[in-house]
């Protein structure tokens, strides 16, 4: 088990982790015709709008309270109540989701009393779902702020259990941030394969995976519709990714009674085969042909890397759910993380296959990155990589500096084959590391691997 530390630092250098606030708006963009607000100052928002922009590539509709100085003092009703008429009469979206900053909490805004009465003041807008969270940005980060936002979903729009019996075929699922639009995707077809009909909560693989619309929207175009989230009460079953996404998913067997599995990661060979056993049980159904061919593929992909990754030495900075995710992996493939750093509190960091989890900055893992072979965060790393001569794979958000990372794939057992190809690919890019080595693999997965080939001869499928 890893040791997790704070650092005492007395500020961050090059931060590591982004905000409550941000992680917040994020999920709001995964629901349809949604217009999210951030309850601050205009530089917040606009902080927060940057940051979109560049690692999507693609117009994000993000709106702000327009808080100043007088306002922050006397109080940010008006400037709500202002926004809100304005949104509702300009972009007429079906939601209005709000979240609150570090401005505003420390004023102490009673956002929920507000609300209420911009709904008894004006009934116009009671056509108009709305929405709000508090996500102080001087406290938690990113998945704080996503996992929060989704839990106000779930209190604000999924209904009471219904009265007719459940859709044995539908299943909610609860997606962490750490995977991208590609990466919800790549869920839904393996899903969908099982006979079962998703509901995700947020999709944005529905808003933010690179379309492009015949028509303009002010809001956001695409995504989890506010019918389908009514009727995630009706579902048979709901999967949480990520240990983020455990309290949304206790919250919504609360409200409506359906039952959950929390997985706290699908990117490797064990991951995924919990995965396809979860949905077979679900379903009924046996595994597809086409993912037993792609489990195979995924066996003879760790196979070939691992003569490249077995022995290297890694660190990752990343939210806690991908940072288990990739340390996970990697030393499955025999690597070893000699250096985790992450930005906020999680269950997961003691399970971590590291001696330490620091929560730190970009400063404590370019310190823990002297003499590594391989540094796993997002682009802001790209300086530390640079001075050390350390090559980088980019993970996370934002990812500013390459294409497509919306659209990027490291889940489902193609999604894994991928991704071990790719760190693969940096150590035979680096001549002084691409010498093939001996190392053993970890016991389990000599097992996992000793298992398919038998199973595979017995079959028939020895060329497998």
């Amino acid at each position: 088990m890893a040791i997790v530390k704070t650092s005492s630092k007395a500020a961050a250098v090059n931060p590591l982790k982004m905000s409550q606030p941000l992680g917040a708006s994020y999920a709001f963009l995964g629901m349809n015709h949604c217009m999210p607000v951030m309850h601050g100052s205009q530089g917040c928002t606009s902080f927060g709008l940057v940051l979109l922009v560049r690692h999507f590539r693609e117009a994000i509709p993000l709106q702000t309270t327009a808080m100043n100085e007088t306002t922050t003092i006397l109080g940010g009703y008006e400037n709500l109540e202002k926004a809100i008429l304005n949104i509702r009469e300009r972009a007429k979206p079906d939601l209005i989701a709000i979240c609150s900053t570090g401005l505003t909490e420390t004023k102490g805004d009673d956002v929920k009393g507000h609300l209420e009465l911009i709904r008894q003041k004006h009934p116009e807008v009671r056509d108009t779902a709305l929405v709000c969270v508090s996500t102080p940005d001087f406290v938690g980060a990113f998945q704080d702020g996503w996992a929060k936002a989704v839990t106000a979903f779930v209190d604000a729009l999924i209904e009471t259990p219904p009265g007719h019996d459940r859709i044995q075929t539908q299943i909610n699922v609860l997606p962490g941030c750490h995977l991208t639009p590609g990466d919800l995707e790549e869920l839904r077809e393996i899903i969908m394969a099982f006979g079962l009909t998703p509901i995700i909560l947020p999709d944005v693989s529905g808003s933010l995976d690179g379309h492009m619309s015949d028509a303009f929207s002010p809001t956001t175009l695409g995504g989890t519709t506010l019918a389908q989230a009514h009727a995630m009460s009706a579902s048979a079953h709901t999967l949480a990714i990520g240990e983020q996404m455990r309290p949304c998913a206790e919250a919504l067997e609360k409200k409506s009674s359906v039952p959950f599995t929390v997985l706290p990661r699908l990117t490797g060979l064990a991951p995924n085969d919990a995965l396809m056993t979860e949905l077979m049980r679900i379903s009924g159904v046996t595994v597809p042909e086409k993912y037993r061919r792609q489990r195979s593929q995924l066996l003879d992909a760790m196979l070939d890397a691992h003569f490249f990754i077995g022995g290297k030495r890694i660190v990752i900075g990343a939210e806690p759910d991908l940072l288990f995710s990739l340390a996970m992996t990697m030393t499955e493939l025999g690597a070893k993380i000699t250096g985790a750093v992450t930005t906020t509190q999680s269950p997961l960091l003691a399970s971590v296959p590291a001696e330490e989890v620091l929560i730190g900055d970009l400063e404590d893992l370019e310190k823990l990155a002297e003499g590594c072979d391989l540094i796993m965060t997002h682009s802001h790393g790209r300086p530390a990589s640079e001075r050390l001569g350390v090559p980088l794979h980019r993970v996370g958000m934002p990812l500013f500096d390459r294409l497509g990372a919306g659209n990027r794939v490291t889940i489902g057992y193609r999604g894994t084959r991928d991704f071990l190809f790719e760190v693969g690919n940096l150590f035979l890019a680096h001549p002084h590391e691409n010498t093939p080595q001996t190392w053993a693999l970890p016991a389990s997965t000599l097992t996992a691997l000793a298992t398919a080939a038998t199973a595979a001869i017995h079959a028939g499928n020895g060329h497998d």
